[in-house]
C-alpha cells in the first residue's frame, strides 16, 4: 500500500468522513489521493460505498450489458474489466473498444446528395442508395433547424414524427429521445407514439385485466421464489440470454436465481418451440407447442383444471371478476365446442396427457409461471398474457409465497430485491404544447406514413393519422425494430426529410437525408442507475477517449439546435454537462438521505472512480407481488374497474372489437400452419433475441463471429427439414415469403421442433439491390420475413414474432455481406 493510501485511510480511522456534515469538506481533498486510496477511505466510513479494487487499472463507465472499467492507451480504449462485484459478468462489455473504433463509425455532418441539391422531399426513391456530401456542423444545424422552423409553420407539430423509438445507450443525461423530445416541445410539439415494441399487445391488456402495465412491474423477490417455488414454468423466455442485458445498467441478479434453482433442484418446465439454452441451463422438461398456438394450450390447461376439479373456486370468486362467462367459453356452452385437452392438443400439437399432466402439476405444486413477451409480439397477441393470468387465477396461487406469476424475471433481473437509497432522475422532456397531437401506436409507424388520413381503433379509441413530413431519429434503429421491412423502405419514401442522430452507418442511417454524428457513451460523462428493479447500484459513466472525429453527444447537439431556434436557455437551464449531473446525484443523495443513507459529495463521488451500492431491506428479499390485494381486496383493490382480475373485462366487451372480445379466446392468427399461406409457405418462423449482442446493437463488431454462419445470420432447422431440402449444415440458405427474401447460414439441430425455423433478430438490413424492391438481404434481417399488421384493434401492438416462410439452398453467386459497409461519399 502506498504512502498516500495508508494517510487516506488513517484520515478514515481518524473519523473524517464519518457522515454526511463531515464529508461537506471533502471536495477539497478530492484530488488529493489516487482514485483508489480516496475510494478506499470513503468506503471506510459508509460502506454502500464500493471499492472497486485495490488497485484500479481503469475509467468506471457501464453500458446496457454491464458496468465495468475501460482500459485506456494514449487515447484509445484497448480493453475492459467487469466491475468487483458483478455475480454474472456479460463478455458483451468487451466489444466496447469495438464500439468507440468501429470503422463504420460516422465521421462527420453529412446530407444526402438529391436532398442537398433539390431540398426537401427531392428524389426521395434514392434513399438508401444515394451519394452523400459532406458538410460542417453549421451548416447541418442550419438545414435541420430550417426544417422545423418550416414545418412547424406551414404544417404544424403533427407533420414531425420525432417519436424515436429504440435503445439507445444508457445515461440519465445524454438520453437522446428525452432530449430529442425536450428540442421538440419546447419548438412546438411533435407526433410521438403509445406502447412499444417489446410489449406492445401485454401491457395494454394487462392494464384492464390486473390495473397496470405489468410486464415492467416488481416482481416476486427471487429470494422468496428460491424458497417456496416447487414447480417454475418458463413460459416463452430464455431468461439466461435476456437477462444479459437491461434498459439501465444491469445488476444481474436474474441470472443467480435461475443457478439457485437449479442447484436446489427444484422442477422447471420450458415451453417453447425451441430448446433454448435456458431449459438446458437448468435442466428442465421441455415441451414443444407448434409456434403461435399458446393461446389454445392454455385453455386446454384451464379446461383440465376445470373439469378435474383443481381450481380454486374461493379464490376465483374472491378475487376475479366474470370467470364464469369464461367456463362457459371453456365448456362449449357458447358455440358447442368444449375446450378439452384433446381439441387443444389438435391446435397446438402438444400430446393431450402431456397437457392433463402439466394442469394436474401446476395445481399440486407450489407453482411460478413467468411469461415471456415473445408469445404477445403475435397476432391476437392480447390473448396469450390474459390466459396466462386466467390459468394462474384459476391455481389461486396469486399473492402466495413462491406463487403466482411474472412477466419480467427474464427482463432486467425482474425479482431482483429492492434496495433503499435514492434514484436518479434524469433530464425531462418538458411539458408538450396544448396543441400537440394524440400519439399513435409505435408499431403502426409504416402504416401512418403511407396512410394519412386514415382512421383506426385503438384501446377503445381511434387515432386519425396525420401527414408525416418529418422523422427524427435518434437513439434508434427503425430498420431493425419495425416489420415488413421492404414495405418500410417505400413508407419511408413518403416524408420529406429524415433526420438521424447515429455514431454508425446503420440501415436506419443510411436510408436519412441528414446524418449527425453521436458520440457513444463512452465519449461523453453521465451518470446510470444500475438494477433496473431493484435501484441497486449508481454508476458514474466517466469520459473514457474523447469524441471519435466530428461526432458530438446527444446533449451538444440539440443544445446547438436550441441555440438556433431560440429556446437554449429554456433547453439548457444554464447548466452544462458536469452541473446536469451534479443536480441530478445532489437529488438523488437528499432521497438517500431521507431514507438514511449517507453519500459523499458529488465531487467526491465523482472523483474517486467508484460505485455506490445501496443497502437491501432483509424485508424486500421477501416481498411477494399481489401479496396486498390478496390479504384485503377491499383495502388493497387493482386498478381495473372492479378492483378485481378482471378475466372478463366489460369495458374491452363494450368496445365491440371482432379481433379482441371481452373474454380471453382462441383465434386462430393472421399467418399459421393451418392458414392458406401455409401450403406456399410451410415452415412456421421463430424469431429470438439474438445471444450476442442487444438488438441490432454490437451486429459491427467481432463477436459476429461467434454466431455468423458463412458470415450471415443463423437460421436454426431440425433435421427432417433440412434433408428434405437438401441443407446441411454451414449451408448457405434463401429463406423467402411473399413479403421478402434473406440470406442465412444453416444450423442444422434437433433443438428445434419439425416444421420450424429460428432466425435471432437485429441483423442489419442489407439488400443486394437496394433499387429492387424485395431484393435479397445478404446480412440476414429477419424483417424483411415477418408482416406488418396490428395484433388487434385493441392494443396494435406489432406482430414480430410471427410469419410462414420457405426455405431452400442458395445456388446463386455468394454474394459479399456489405452491411456495415460505410456508403458512397461517406
Amino acid at each position: 500500500m502506498s504512502k498516500y493510501q495508508q494517510q487516506a485511510l488513517k484520515m478514515s480511522r481518524r473519523r473524517f468522513l464519518t457522515g454526511a456534515t463531515a464529508l461537506a469538506a471533502a471536495p477539497l481533498l478530492a484530488g488529493l489521493w489516487p482514485k483508489s486510496a480516496l475510494a478506499q477511505a470513503i468506503s471506510q466510513a459508509l460502506p454502500q460505498f464500493v471499492v472497486l479494487r485495490q488497485a484500479q487499472k481503469g475509467i468506471l463507465t457501464g453500458a446496457h450489458w454491464g458496468a465495468f472499467e475501460a482500459i485506456v492507451q494514449d487515447g484509445k480504449m484497448v480493453g475492459v474489466q467487469p466491475v468487483k462485484d458483478d455475480p454474472y459478468p456479460n463478455e458483451l462489455i468487451t466489444m466496447a473498444p469495438y464500439q468507440v473504433h468501429a470503422e463504420n463509425r460516422i465521421k462527420y455532418p453529412m446530407v444526402r446528395k438529391s436532398w442537398l441539391e433539390g431540398g426537401p422531399g427531392s428524389r426521395t426513391e434514392l434513399r438508401g442508395r444515394d451519394e452523400w456530401v459532406r458538410v460542417s456542423w453549421d451548416k447541418a444545424i442550419d438545414l435541420v433547424c430550417g426544417e422545423i422552423t418550416r414545418l412547424q409553420k406551414d404544417h404544424g407539430p403533427q407533420s414531425i414524427y420525432a417519436g424515436s423509438y429504440g435503445w439507445k445507450s444508457v445515461g440519465m443525461l445524454h438520453n437522446s429521445r428525452t432530449l430529442l423530445q425536450r428540442l421538440m416541445n419546447l419548438t412546438g410539439g411533435f407526433l410521438g407514439y403509445a406502447g412499444d415494441y417489446s410489449t406492445g399487445a401485454a401491457q395494454v391488456i394487462m392494464s384492464h385485466v390486473v390495473g397496470s402495465m405489468e410486464v415492467y412491474e416488481q416482481q416476486t423477490a427471487w429470494p422468496n421464489v428460491i424458497e417456496n417455488s416447487q414447480l417454475v414454468v418458463l413460459w416463452g423466455c430464455n431468461p439466461m440470454i435476456t437477462l444479459k442485458n437491461s434498459w439501465n445498467v444491469p445488476d444481474h441478479y436474474g441470472q443467480t436465481g435461475f443457478e439457485a434453482l437449479k442447484k436446489k433442484g427444484t422442477r422447471v418446465i420450458s415451453i417453447d418451440p425451441v430448446h433454448n439454452d435456458s431449459a438446458k441451463f437448468v435442466d428442465a422438461q421441455w415441451i414443444a407447442p407448434r409456434p403461435y398456438t399458446d393461446g389454445a394450450m392454455l385453455i386446454g390447461i384451464a379446461h383440465t383444471l376445470l373439469t378435474e376439479k383443481l381450481h380454486n373456486p374461493d379464490f376465483l370468486k374472491t378475487y376475479t371478476a366474470g370467470f364464469d362467462k369464461f367456463q362457459a367459453y371453456l365448456l362449449g356452452e357458447t358455440d358447442g365446442t368444449p375446450k378439452t385437452a384433446e381439441w387443444a392438443a389438435d391446435v397446438c400439437g402438444v400430446d393431450a396427457d402431456v397437457l392433463r399432466q402439466l394442469a394436474r402439476d401446476m395445481a399440486k405444486n407450489r407453482t411460478m409461471i413467468m411469461g415471456g413477451w415473445g408469445i404477445q409480439r403475435q397476432h391476437h397477441g392480447e390473448q396469450q398474457h390474459w390466459l396466462l393470468v386466467t390459468v394462474a387465477a384459476m391455481l389461486g396461487q396469486i399473492g402466495l409465497p413462491g406463487g403466482g406469476f411474472g412477466f419480467s424475471y427474464h427482463y432486467s433481473s425482474g425479482g431482483s430485491p429492492t434496495a433503499k437509497g435514492g434514484i436518479i432522475s434524469g433530464i425531462s422532456a418538458g411539458n408538450a404544447p396544448k396543441n400537440s397531437p394524440a400519439p399513435i401506436p409505435v408499431a403502426r409507424i409504416a402504416e401512418c406514413l403511407t396512410n394519412p388520413g386514415k382512421t383506426i381503433n385503438f384501446n377503445g379509441a381511434q387515432v386519425t393519422y396525420p401527414e408525416v413530413k418529418m422523422v427524427y431519429v435518434a437513439g434508434g434503429n427503425t430498420f431493425h425494430q419495425h416489420q415488413d421491412t421492404n414495405n418500410l423502405v417505400k413508407a419511408w419514401q413518403r416524408p420529406d426529410t429524415i433526420v438521424v442522430n447515429e455514431p454508425y452507418w446503420t440501415a436506419t442511417a443510411k436510408h436519412a437525408d441528414i446524418v449527425l454524428p453521436a458520440t457513444t457513451s463512452y465519449e461523453r460523462n453521465d451518470l446510470e442507475m444500475g438494477g433496473d428493479y431493484s435501484q441497486l447500484y449508481v454508476f458514474p459513466m466517466h469520459q473514457c477517449v474523447a469524441p471519435q472525429h466530428e461526432s458530438r453527444s446527444d446533449f451538444d447537439i440539440f443544445a446547438a439546435m436550441a441555440a438556433k431556434l431560440g429556446v437554449q436557455d429554456a433547453f439548457t437551464e444554464g447548466k452544462d454537462e458536469t452541473q446536469w449531473l451534479k443536480g441530478m446525484y445532489d437529488d438523488m443523495k437528499t432521497q438517500a438521505r431521507a431514507a438514511r443513507v449517507a453519500l459523499p459529495p458529488f465531487d467526491m463521488f465523482w472523483e474517486s472512480n467508484n460505485y455506490v451500492r445501496f443497502p437491501v431491506p432483509e424485508a424486500n428479499t421477501q416481498w411477494v407481488r399481489f401479496a396486498d390485494y390478496r390479504e384485503n381486496p377491499l383495502l388493497n383493490p387493482l386498478g381495473t374497474p372492479s378492483g378485481k382480475i378482471e378475466i372478463y373485462s366489460d369495458a374491452i366487451a363494450k368496445m365491440k372489437y371482432q379481433d379482441c372480445p371481452g373474454i380471453p379466446t382462441w383465434m386462430p392468427p393472421h399467418e399459421w400452419y393451418r392458414g392458406p399461406e401455409a401450403v406456399k409457405y410451410p415452415l412456421s418462423l421463430n424469431t429470438a433475441h439474438p445471444i450476442n449482442r442487444l438488438h441490432s446493437q454490437l451486429d459491427n463488431t467481432p463477436l459476429r463471429k461467434k454466431y455468423a454462419v458463412a458470415d450471415r445470420e443463423a437460421i436454426v432447422i431440425h433435421p427432417q427439414d433440412a434433408q428434405s431440402r437438401g441443407i446441411a449444415n454451414g449451408d448457405l440458405v434463401r429463406a423467402f415469403n411473399d413479403r421478402g427474401q434473406i440470406l442465412v447460414g444453416a444450423v442444422v439441430s434437433e433443438d428445434v421442433r419439425p416444421g420450424v425455423v429460428r432466425i435471432s433478430e437485429g441483423a442489419w438490413f442489407d439488400p443486394a439491390d437496394p433499387s429492387q424492391p424485395g431484393s435479397l438481404c445478404k446480412n440476414g434481417n429477419v424483417n424483411c420475413l415477418t408482416f406488418d399488421v396490428g395484433s388487434s384493434s385493441l392494443a396494435q401492438g406489432n406482430c414480430g414474432q410471427m410469419a410462414q416462410l420457405q426455405i431452400e439452398k442458395y445456388q446463386g453467386e455468394v454474394l459479399k455481406n456489405t452491411a456495415h459497409d460505410v456508403p458512397a461519399g461517406a
